[in-house]
């Protein structure tokens, strides 16, 4: 329960304030209002001669759902210019091993794109697809998004939900859980399911990345999670695969605005992070702007990319789009190369999964060689340029 005040009937004359004993009822634009302090004591329900102070129920309030009613493990299928967005791929791949450890279906969502995407859903794991297909979906916006997949949700009740941490997931899943009134954990980088209570078990960074939290929702259905890029790996992909595909409705979804033109940021980033397979970063020890034209000239050896850590970033060195770790991008490339970065847990969160770390740095107790499966101990300025006449040597250059 809790009290509120009704501003049509209150007329501001303050006897509600004196009654309060913790300082819970002030006055906003003439009108009583009710804040945080409020203990639920109730002496104020009384005293007010308009009877605009009234005690009501709490969405909180209401009996939490039966768990048993909830089946299933559903992954929102993110698409972008019709294409289907990595992540997708990688939450059919951890969608995949929950569902097939609570014995029961996975299904993706797709809003937008075309019937070739939904069929490569199937192929990468789905077992059914919900496809819906509306010009709304052309541009993302959050309003539709939000109204369609919470109704999908309340009339076919899956136990986990899933969604990447991008842009579009972090815009809009917190409003379909706030909306369902159920739990949402952000960012996971672990997804596990608790034999003895069927519970997911959801793992993210938390405070600052200097550990490693497990989140539950015991009581409340779904179970919704966004998960990091490139910290899953893609599911099997089988050609042969064969699904379902469901077409949802649309009628009567609208949208209160309406995306005319997306423009796209002009970074100087020609390949995104997250999709390349070679990146060669640079952190403090580079030295400034010069050092990562530098490092430019080995990642485009390597046909890869640049990219840095956050203190190479506030120092103004490269810009934000650049940035791998807690605060920037997690990437997963088959080679990375940290070049002057010493290792900071924030940074190693958003590139450890990588499947090859070469760490090069003048300090032997970096923690950057750590997590490194190969260590030079050196100054970079003197070691990347003999990689790079190498490589030359090598490609005849």
């Amino acid at each position: 329960m809790r009290i509120v005040v009704d501003k049509q009937l209150c007329t501001g004359c303050e006897s509600c304030i004196e009654s309060c004993p913790y300082d819970a009822i002030v006055m906003e634009d003439d009108k009583a209002f009710i804040n945080e302090y409020c203990q639920l004591c109730r002496n104020c329900l009384s005293v007010c001669p308009e009877g605009a102070i009234k005690e009501i129920e709490d969405i909180y309030d209401r009996e939490p759902p039966d768990v048993g009613e909830f089946r299933g493990v559903w992954v929102f299928a993110e698409q972008r210019e019709g294409r289907l967005a990595d992540v997708s791929l990688e939450l059919l791949g951890v969608g995949r091993r929950l569902a097939e450890t609570r014995s029961t279906d996975l299904t993706a969502v797709l809003f937008g794109a075309t019937d070739r995407e939904a069929q490569e859903l199937i192929k990468w794991g789905a077992d059914r697809v919900l496809h819906a297909e509306d010009p709304l979906f052309e541009y993302f916006n959050d309003d539709p998004y939000v109204h369609l997949l919470s109704r999908l949700i309340q009339e076919q009740k899956p136990e986990i939900v899933l969604a990447g941490a991008t842009a579009i997931g972090r815009s809009f899943f917190p409003r379909v859980a706030a909306r369902l009134r159920t739990g949402l954990t952000a960012d996971c980088t672990g997804l596990e399911i608790d034999p003895e209570t069927g519970n997911l078990l959801q793992i993210r960074p938390a405070f600052g990345g200097n550990i490693m939290a497990t989140i539950v929702c015991p009581r409340h259905r779904p179970q919704m999670a966004t998960v990091r890029p490139r910290v899953m790996k893609k599911g099997r992909y089988d050609e042969t695969r064969k699904g379902e595909i469901l077409k949802v409705p649309t009628d009567g979804l609208s949208s209160r605005t309406r995306v005319i033109q997306t423009v796209k940021e002009e970074t100087g980033v020609s390949v995104n992070l997250q999709e390349v397979d070679v990146i060669v970063s640079g952190g403090r020890g580079v030295g400034g702007p010069e050092g990562f034209k530098m490092l430019q000239e080995l990642a485009s050896l390597l046909g890869g990319a640049v990219g840095a850590s956050r203190a190479a970033v506030d120092e103004g060195w490269i810009p934000y789009s650049h940035q791998v770790g807690q605060t920037g991008k997690t990437v997963c490339p088959k080679l990375y190369i940290a070049c002057g970065i010493s290792g900071a847990v924030q940074h190693l969160v958003g590139m450890q999964s990588s499947d090859t770390i070469v760490a090069i740095n003048k300090n032997p107790d970096a923690p950057i060689f750590n997590v490194a499966d190969f260590g030079i101990i050196g100054d970079l300025k003197e070691i990347v340029p003999l990689l790079i006449k190498k490589l030359k040597e090598l490609k005849g250059q």
